[in-house]
């Protein structure tokens, strides 16, 4: 499957470049010139890497990343910008970037840091074998599930919907990457099956109706994300 890269970016000269650059890598890439737009886009699916420079129109960066950051925690992300004092980059890492580049700035460099955090991303996903939302927790290894300390068996699909769900925790994903992702390219049924397979799924993890973690977005799909109750006075 392609590496999916989203390049918010407002220069449009720059923005080219290295959506050329990065498609010859044989990655795909989307552009967002705002930062409000950009932020829309962060959070409307998943991203293997997103690229994000830090003065933009509408919403400067730094503020798309700490709004990002409340809700995407493992997708990697590089911040550009002009300027290079310390103050700033480490304004930039404390508020979640994993990496940091002043421009202007060499080509080759910029593809060798996305190759490194794409590196050190998927090492990382591919070596955590246990995975947490809230009180569920699920072991890649055993395949155990539980919730609140209490057992949950999942068929093999069931589980690995969880899964999917719970590397994209907080993002809206639809029926079609659903469809895609949990039973491939192959699979020619209706996207109804996705309906049918949450509803069985929500019995079993969402005993509790106060405390939901897979939410619908009408019209969109669905979302695994964490959600405090507030009692009504």
């Amino acid at each position: 499957m392609s590496i999916e890269i989203l390049l918010v970016e407002d220069e449009d000269k720059i923005a080219r470049v290295l959506q050329l650059e990065l498609t010859h890598e044989k990655y795909t890439v989307q552009i967002a010139e705002t930062g409000r737009k950009g932020l829309l886009m962060a959070l409307a699916q998943p991203w293997d890497l997103i690229i994000l420079d830090v003065m933009l129109p509408e919403l400067n960066g730094l503020e798309v990343l700490r709004r990002i950051r409340q809700t995407i925690t493992q997708t990697p992300i590089m911040l550009l910008s002009a300027r290079d004092s310390v103050p700033e980059r480490v304004s930039g890492l404390d508020l979640g970037a994993n990496d940091y580049i002043t421009k202007p700035f060499a080509i080759e460099e910029l593809l060798a840091r996305v190759r490194n955090l794409l590196r050190m991303f998927h090492r990382e996903v591919e070596h955590s074998t246990s995975l947490q939302i809230a009180d569920l927790s699920i072991d890649l290894k055993t395949r155990k599930v539980q919730r609140n300390n209490r057992k949950i068996d999942l068929t093999f699909k069931e589980f690995e919907l969880l899964h999917y769900f719970i590397r994209n925790q907080g993002r809206v994903l639809t029926r079609e990457q659903i469809m895609h992702e949990v039973w491939g390219h192959e699979y020619v049924g209706d996207t109804n099956v996705v309906d049918v397979f949450i509803r069985h799924l929500r019995m079993k993890i969402d005993q509790d109706p106060l405390h939901p973690l897979i939410h619908t977005t009408r019209g969109v799909g669905y979302c695994l994300k964490e959600v405090e109750y507030e009692p009504k006075s």
